[in-house]
């Protein structure tokens, strides 16, 4: 394995000690651009469901309390709670179809039922994690967020037109242009201070010129009160579930879904864009963060307000755009958020920005976001089976999109459902990706065995018979041999360390493709990352240790080694390539 590659653009990491000046100026940024779209989503749903201005209040108050208290939840890790990392929470866009479907056959006290038990389906998808790490693939992660990118992209563009009636036909793409002059410029160019304040300074650009045109809406923050605390608006639970809820919650339970399957991809996004050097990704902190998310969609449901999760973009896209992933920044953020609940004229003015300039902000983020899909695509390794996955999977998402063929086809709200392009795109990169595991010319085999050195002539003798099955000659038998004993004897030591008592179980399972032979060894975790401590080894000039050996010889005769992290699990995956004896078939 190579040594790690370094990021020199992140200034702070989430662990590092980050000055109070700095985490406040980038918390406040996270503020102005995660508060827009969580008051826009709570009113638009509200409103299509024909909901009254005391629900409206009360759902704004609601979500701005909840985002907040997660977002920094988000940032800490307790118990089995939080990532460790900056995610901005917020109500989210997935659910306002159906939201508004549940307001307008039922009032919120519907939505509130579906919610709580939708959320329950999205706490097992964090519980099943190391379960579904074979559908839940890099491929699959970042074709959900290149898909993302594409549902948001005209989103952005939209807000270029959003202006006032009576304004002047240029003050839409005049304000939206000169922010993101100002915004790309300083962002490719400013260093410092300045680049860390892009994103602040080029919206200040575009109010500014929304103000010369006349488009400013300064009455919205002369109307709104210097202070409140919002009671009533939500009258409970449904407790009698009809007909409007059975026909509903098959949707709820499939966006909900579908939300957590996006969500991975973002705390793997998120992870990758927080470091300096490139590591394996923690999927402790992706359940973690799937937890807290849970715990959005519960409250929300128990508060009567469309659910609340993590936002796709405005998290990477703020450490990017500012280098700064320390998690101070999320804990102001959260802060901020809960604060301006409580002073509704301060959210008011933050909301008088301009549409087209938080238009041209979204087209930024929008970009880098996309980019992260394609980086997490590559990072699994691009051959021209996961070219096809990738090219079909966004092709067929992008383009429903655009089109209500399922809709015109069989109507109702299954219909609006099949057309969801994230929904589909992800569903056919899921399918395409099964297919080839399922139709690899060469089958594995399983090995249930404890994990202890007494287990190694159990595995010896399996690893043998796969390489059997391919021809493979004796060096490469040899190899995939000394691999399989490498790892075992890591996590033995892992697992000696860590435990007392009798031997945890070890399931290994063999997986041939073309030329390699995948080894996967499920076992209990302990607290070191396998794949980070090869990576390290070639920085290292400190006597080694006999597990540094161990480790050494592994790098030495593996292709490549993965190793997945759970809670009271540890999936290490070794890929070792072989060949056959010249002119030779199998025996």
């Amino acid at each position: 394995m190579s040594s790690l590659s370094v990021n020199q653009s992140i200034r702070y990491e989430a662990d590092e000690p980050c000055p109070i000046w700095i985490s406040l100026g980038i918390g406040l940024q996270g503020v102005v651009f995660a508060l827009a779209p969580l008051v826009v989503v709570v009113a638009v749903t509200a409103r299509a469901g024909g909901q009254s201005e005391s629900y409206l209040s009360w759902a704004v108050f609601a979500a701005l309390v909840i985002a907040g208290s997660l977002t920094a939840l988000q940032s800490s890790r307790i118990w089995r709670f939080g990532s460790g990392h900056v995610l901005i929470m917020g109500a989210t866009p997935n659910f306002v179809a159906i939201s508004v479907l549940a307001l307008v056959q039922g009032g919120p006290a519907l939505l509130a039922s579906l919610i709580v038990v939708a959320s329950f389906f999205y706490l097992s998808l964090s519980q099943w994690l190391p379960l579904l790490r074979r559908f839940i693939t890099p491929v699959v992660s970042g074709t959900v967020l290149m898909l993302i990118a594409a549902a948001v992209l005209p989103i952005s563009l939209d807000r270029v037109h959003e202006v006032p009636a009576g304004a002047p036909a240029a003050a839409g793409p005049v304000i939206a242009g000169l922010s993101l002059v100002a915004f790309v410029g300083l962002a490719l160019r400013a260093s410092g201070a300045w680049r860390l304040w892009s994103p602040i300074i080029a919206v200040g650009v575009g109010s500014i010129v929304g103000a010369l045109f006349g488009v400013y809406d300064f009455q919205r923050i002369l109307d709104a009160p210097w202070f409140g605390i919002t009671f009533g608006g939500f009258s409970g639970f449904d407790l009698n579930p009809g007909v409007g809820f059975w026909s509903l919650l098959p949707l709820f339970v499939i966006v909900t879904l579908v939300g957590g399957i996006k969500n991975i991809g973002d705390n793997v996004a998120v992870q990758q864009a927080s470091r300096r050097q490139a590591r394996a990704t923690d999927f402790r902190r992706v359940q973690g963060s799937l937890n807290t998310n849970w715990l959005g969609i519960l409250a929300s449901g128990v508060a009567g307000t469309p659910p609340t999760t993590v936002y796709s973009s405005t998290s990477v896209s703020l450490i990017n755009l500012t280098g700064v992933a320390a998690r101070r920044v999320g804990f102001v953020i959260g802060a901020s958020l809960v604060v301006l609940a409580l002073f509704p004229k301060l959210p008011a003015l933050l909301l008088t920005i301009p549409s087209p300039a938080m238009g041209a902000y979204l087209l930024v983020a929008t970009g880098l976001l996309f980019m992260e899909g394609v980086r997490t695509v590559i990072q699994a390794g691009l051959d021209l089976q996961k070219v096809i996955v990738v090219g079909i999977s966004f092709c067929l998402g992008a383009g429903l999109e655009q089109q209500t063929i399922f809709t015109d086809l069989f109507g109702g709200p299954w219909g609006g459902v099949l057309d969801n392009g994230m929904l589909m795109g992800a569903l056919t990169a899921i399918l395409l990706t099964q297919f080839l595991d399922l139709t690899s010319p060469h089958r594995g085999g399983r090995l249930r065995v404890s994990l202890d050195l007494s287990s190694l002539p159990a595995i010896q003798q399996f690893v043998v018979q796969q390489a059997s099955r391919l021809g493979w000659n004796e060096a490469s038998t040899q190899r995939l041999q000394s691999a399989a004993e490498e790892t075992l004897m890591s996590l033995v030591q892992g697992s000696e360390a860590h435990t007392s008592g009798e031997a945890a179980r070890l399931i290994l399972v063999a997986r041939p493709g073309f030329g390699l032979i995948e080894l996967e060894f499920v076992a209990a975790s302990d607290e070191e990352n396998l794949e980070d401590r090869l990576a390290c080894l070639s920085e290292e000039t400190e006597a080694m240790d006999e597990g540094d050996l161990s480790l050494r010889l592994l790098r030495h005769y593996a292709t490549s080694v993965n190793h997945q992290k759970y809670y009271g699990l540890d999936i290490i995956t070794v890929r070792v390539r072989g060949s056959r004896p010249p002119g030779g078939v199998a025996p």
